[in-house]
């Protein structure tokens, strides 16, 4: 039996058997620790929430009536979208109004940078954004806002667009950094625009015989590989203001002038007339570059050489090596000026100037090897005569004689072995063979003289008329 205080009756309105009922107080404690967790373990997997069985359909949720947004149904895809432009239903193949007029393309140009000039190969590197305008009404679309329709260079493919080339152009790509740098702008009257970004090496004809006071014209031409001027008309959209340029384009060696455009037809004997479009521009040269490096060594160089001419012409080591040196640095100034240059077959500006300043370091080298022979043989002469004809006529007569006109003890015993006629005063010695050839001996004495003076005035006028010359080319009046 159980006490009655320790039940707890199952209903409150009629008297429950003892079998319904739990003394929980008399349970053993591990029972007890045991019901309160399956209770606890109940109440955690009731607050859980239930998965829903997979049907195969998405759930969306719905939109609460506080979101008073309403939603673009613009980006909600209610099935495939027609294409605007109807690609697919046109042959691209051909160009628009195939088979009438001549479909007019207009140009524009912007030079992003010239990248480099070069004289050796005579081309330059350019980068520009091309663009092209026509009409196609094979992709007009509808439009209320009128307004156009960007793509990149994926649509190209499919469509038709110029085929325009460089002419003369050795080397071109279409930058593709991070993607194709192409742009298709297409509005809803069919007009389109095609814009690319390119960079092209081509061929410039260059005249380098006023280097370096030259100036030179560079040209790009742009022309239809395919179509000729009865089915392609190429043109400049607004004239000359259809080329644009950065301000900030610069060339170390070159002054940029002028840029201008220019049209004109391209005759081909086996295909036809072509239009052809220019982008010209004129550099000018900077000439202070050549004046530190080429001019100004030269000048010295040939000032250096001159050196050698207040050096006595009995130290032959030191003028040899000196006018040796010189030689070999005009060399090197020489091969260094045409290293850099094309090998053209005309003679440059500056090969006359180099060569005057060579052909004067060279003299100055061959005027002391005639000095030097000169002396040569007139020593051998000299020495000839005096073996023949002993001359005194050096001896000084007051080292020689007294005051009164007689000679001392220790004198005349100097003299003691010469002859009379000898030691006479000049006066009075008869004129004689040998005394005729004493007076030779100081003629022959006097050995050649090194011509510095004339070297100096001759290549100090070559320079005021070499300068002259070219003054006059850089500065036409």
């Amino acid at each position: 039996m159980v006490k009655s205080q320790g039940i707890f009756p199952c209903s409150c309105c009629s008297p429950v058997p003892a079998c319904c009922v739990i003394d929980v107080c008399r349970m053993p404690y591990f029972m007890r620790l045991a019901l309160f967790l399956f209770c606890l373990m109940a109440l955690v997997e009731s607050r859980k929430p239930r998965r829903k069985r997979w049907t195969g359909h998405l759930e969306t949720s719905k939109p609460s009536h506080l979101y008073k947004k309403n939603l673009d149904v613009t980006k909600i895809r209610t099935g495939k979208p027609r294409p605007l432009l109807r690609v697919e239903d046109h042959d691209f193949t051909m160009r628009p109004a195939f088979g009438g007029p001549a479909i007019p393309v207009g140009v524009d140009v912007q030079v992003e940078s010239l990248d480099s000039i070069s004289e050796v190969d005579m081309d330059f590197t350019m980068t520009l954004y091309l663009r092209h305008y026509w009409r196609d009404e094979r992709l007009a679309f509808p439009s209320s806002s009128n307004r156009s329709m960007t793509f990149d260079g994926r649509l190209v493919k499919k469509i038709w667009v110029p085929d325009v080339f460089f002419v003369h152009s050795k080397r071109s790509f279409t930058h593709d950094t991070t993607t194709d740098n192409i742009m298709l702008r297409v509005f809803p009257d069919g007009h389109v625009l095609y814009s690319m970004r390119i960079t092209v090496t081509a061929m410039c004809n260059m005249d380098f015989s006023h280097f370096p006071l030259d100036s030179q014209t560079c040209s790009l031409e742009l022309e239809s590989y395919a179509y000729t001027d009865e089915d392609l008309m190429l043109y400049w959209k607004n004239g000359d203001e259809s080329l644009k340029t950065d301000e900030k384009i610069s060339l170390s060696q070159f002054l940029i002038q002028k840029f201008h455009t220019t049209s004109r037809l391209a005759f081909y004997s086996s295909t036809g007339w072509y239009n052809r479009l220019y982008i010209n521009f004129t550099l000018r040269r900077h000439i202070f570059f050549f004046l530190l490096q080429t001019y100004f060594p030269a000048t010295l160089m040939v000032m250096l050489s001159w050196v050698s001419f207040w050096i006595d012409h009995r130290a032959v080591p030191a003028r040899v090596s000196l006018g040796i040196m010189t030689v070999l640095t005009m060399s090197t100034i020489i091969t260094g000026v045409n290293a850099s240059m094309p090998r053209v077959s005309y003679i440059r500006a500056v090969d006359i100037y180099l060569w005057v300043s060579f052909v004067f370091v060279f003299l100055s080298v061959l005027e002391y090897a005639a000095v030097n022979y000169l002396t040569t043989v007139q020593e051998q002469k000299e020495r000839k005569l005096r073996d023949k004809f002993p001359c005194t006529c050096g001896m000084l007569h007051s080292r020689t004689m007294t005051l009164d006109g007689s000679y001392s003890e220790s004198e005349a015993n100097s003299l003691a072995g010469y002859p009379r006629s000898h030691i006479l005063p000049e006066e009075e010695r008869p004129l004689s063979t040998a005394g005729m050839k004493c007076s030779l001996c100081g003629l022959v004495s006097h050995f050649p003289v090194d011509s510095g003076a004339e070297f100096s005035v001759s290549y100090g006028c070559l320079l005021y008329f070499l300068w002259q010359m070219f003054i006059q080319i850089a500065c036409p009046l």
